[in-house]
């Protein structure tokens, strides 16, 4: 099922959205990679959830900052759909969302834009860009 949401941002939402991916990227937990990741979502109702990267040792259950803050959303009220998300990494660089974060956050709308900052320029695309041709269970 693909949900399509037709909105419009002004860049000060996306902003927004980076400033507090920023400030949850200093609750990093990321002893191993000494890479902090910082991640918000903005919701169909306007409320922005956070979540930043928890590392293990057992470097496969590590948690990205893309899957910490959607399932902040969720806890929250699993009714709620994510428009889009901001991640940071390194000031200036692209912080790429990985294939199983791609994958989780297409279960909830593959048409989220994903807002990362590319210099002094913001880079936005959909998940759908990231992934054209994610699983999909056919029920």
């Amino acid at each position: 099922m693909s949900i399509l949401i037709e909105r419009s941002f002004d860049k000060s939402i996306f902003q927004n959205l980076l400033l507090r991916a920023r400030e949850v990227q200093q609750q990093a937990y990321a002893p191993y990679s000494a890479f902090p990741v910082g991640a918000a979502i903005i919701a169909d109702n306007n409320e922005i959830f956070a979540g930043s990267n928890v590392e293990n040792s057992s470097y496969g259950l590590t948690i990205c900052a893309e899957r910490n803050a959607l399932t902040s959303m969720i806890a929250s009220d699993r009714k709620n759909i994510p428009l889009a998300i901001a991640i940071v990494g390194r000031p200036g660089e692209p912080c790429y969302p990985c294939g199983a974060c791609i994958q989780v956050l297409c279960e909830f709308n593959p048409s989220m834009l994903v807002v990362l900052e590319k210099g002094e320029t913001l880079e936005i695309r959909t998940l759908e860009e990231y992934l054209p041709f994610r699983f999909k269970l056919d029920r």
